[in-house]
């Protein structure tokens, strides 16, 4: 069993209650005078340093640890980074969700292949330029305005800058080995300065102020795009992205769905939370045989004509009709957003909408499929007006 470091409790501490656990975090940062802990190094020859959660206030007493490669400070109440010079073997260096405001005294870690600074309030990128063999950089949930001081790191892979400030995507040129690139929950008005990224499979820019598709012609090896929660109008701009298997579009303002038909690979197509009107528009779709997920909840069509907050019972139905190679229409989940739930999208458990009433298909709604959206609604708008006049009682 690996051997690693633990922290010996301040002297006359209690125990924290369960509440005071649940709480710590919010409360560490309104309180910055709260009583941090004295490091103890119980193994100096331990390899896999863990000393998360530990109300540790100041990096001390690391020069005992002569052969650490991995060193995991989250969640503590840290404010500068220092006494890190003597780990020279160090490859991962954890300072998730502490209180650092400055990256600094980094300069004989050039091993680092993993850095995470996630959840601090850094508010600018420095003093990294000389860490060349970093292949993964987290600066998520950070107060950084400006993407710069990275152009040295060619070798990164993945980079998380999700839940700044950013507004402008810049400064990476010399990236072409960067296959994931997660700038979510930032200010990004207009996709840029990607053309150099030919590597990148993963693209996510969710949550930003986008309002149209475009500057993607030179990632032909994208994979998965994640553009949900903008402000997009229309489907465009896809022409050179045949290697898509996930496009997500939920959550923006797009009426129609085109431009698709060619993208031959794509697996999962989300969608809902737009304004599509039109059933014909799933004709875009019908052609993709490796189509397995979409998600259409909360468009025009999901709701039921006369009632519209609420499903239309036949909406299941209707959707397997028109893209029969789909397993099954599904309902949205909760989606598990990157390493720390404000980038990425990754994978989905995806849960299957209930069934609702009669699951068989008519006749009817064969013929009805293919018809218009509005003209179909109209007459069970006036079916439904008759049934309910037949079953109204006679006045005298």
């Amino acid at each position: 069993m690996e051997s690693k470091a633990v922290v010996a409790e301040a002297p006359n501490q209690n125990l924290m209650d369960e509440d005071d656990f649940e709480s710590q975090s919010s409360a560490k940062e309104e309180d910055d005078d709260e009583q941090s802990k004295e490091v103890v190094i119980v193994d100096p020859t331990a390899l896999d340093v863990d000393l998360s959660h530990c109300k540790i206030g100041k990096i001390e007493q690391m020069e005992k640890l002569t052969n650490v490669t991995s060193l995991c400070l989250r969640q503590n109440l840290i404010k500068c980074i220092e006494g890190l010079s003597t780990l020279v073997h160090l490859n991962m260096l954890d300072l998730y969700d502490n209180q650092i405001t400055k990256i600094e005294n980094l300069t004989e870690l050039t091993n680092l292949t993993q850095l995470d600074f996630s959840f601090n309030r850094i508010k600018k990128i420095e003093n990294i330029s000389h860490l060349t063999n970093l292949v993964k950089l987290y600066l998520v949930n950070n107060k950084i305005t400006v993407i710069e001081n990275l152009e040295t790191l060619v070798n990164l892979d993945m980079l998380e800058l999700g839940s700044n400030k950013i507004r402008v995507i810049e400064n990476l040129n010399t990236h072409t080995n960067i296959t994931g690139l997660y700038l979510g929950k930032n200010k990004i008005t207009q996709i840029s300065g990607l053309d150099n990224l030919v590597n990148l499979t993963c693209l996510s820019l969710q949550d930003n102020r986008l309002t149209k598709i475009e500057g993607l012609d030179a990632l032909v090896n994208l994979d998965e795009l994640y553009l949900s929660d903008n402000g997009i109008e229309k489907i465009e701009g896809l022409s050179n992205n045949t290697q898509l298997t996930v496009l997500d579009l939920a959550c923006n303002k797009i009426q129609r769905i085109e431009n698709v038909c060619h993208l031959v690979n794509l697996g999962d197509f989300w969608f809902n939370n737009n304004q599509l009107s039109n059933w014909d528009d799933l004709k875009e779709l019908a052609c993709l045989a490796e189509l397995r997920t979409v998600y259409l909840e909360h468009n025009t069509i999901w709701y039921e004509p006369s009632e519209k907050n609420c499903q239309d019972p036949a909406y299941r139905r209707k959707v397997k009709l028109m893209l029969p190679q789909l397993c099954e229409p599904k309902k949205t989940t909760k989606r598990a957003q990157g390493k720390h739930n404000f980038t990425k999208i990754g994978s989905v458990e995806s849960q299957e909408i209930e069934p609702v009433g009669d699951t068989r298909v008519t006749e009817e709604e064969i013929q009805n499929a293919n018809r218009s959206y509005e003209e179909y609604s109209k007459e069970r708008i006036q079916i439904r007006a008759k049934k309910k006049k037949k079953r109204s009682p006679r006045k005298e």
